[in-house]
């Protein structure tokens, strides 16, 4: 059985979100963003971001996981999400941490993400 291509990640624009003033609200909405290249779903709703730290607009910290840890993008997913934090205004600096205890299941999705996925 041969395998397709691996997945990439588009270049192409993505709107950016009306931006509130409020930190942590503007980073999610900025984590919005980013889809995940597979699952026609942005990485938040899916449940991807385990830790997301705004007490330090200098340096935002966040831990995230793939939904498997072969992840033919990780590398891609991780400077995605870093470029996507950094156009929230007030944001300085952003380090995104691969982590993968606990691991990732569809538990973890929003309702919102199940919806759209017809998992609800």
């Amino acid at each position: 059985m041969t395998e397709g291509p691996a997945p990439t990640m588009s270049d192409e624009p993505v709107e950016l979100p009306e931006w509130t003033g409020d930190l942590e609200t503007d980073v999610v909405a900025a984590i919005r963003t980013v889809f995940d290249p597979e699952i026609p779903v942005n990485v938040y709703d899916l449940g991807l971001i385990y830790r997301l730290d705004c007490s330090n607009p200098e340096l935002i910290d966040i831990d995230m996981t793939l939904t498997a840890p072969g992840c033919p993008v990780a590398g891609e997913m991780l400077s995605r999400v870093r470029k996507a934090v950094l156009l929230a205004p007030g944001t300085r600096d952003a380090k995104v941490n691969l982590v993968f205890d606990p691991p990732w299941d569809a538990q973890k999705m929003s309702d919102e993400a199940k919806l759209e996925l017809g998992m609800l």
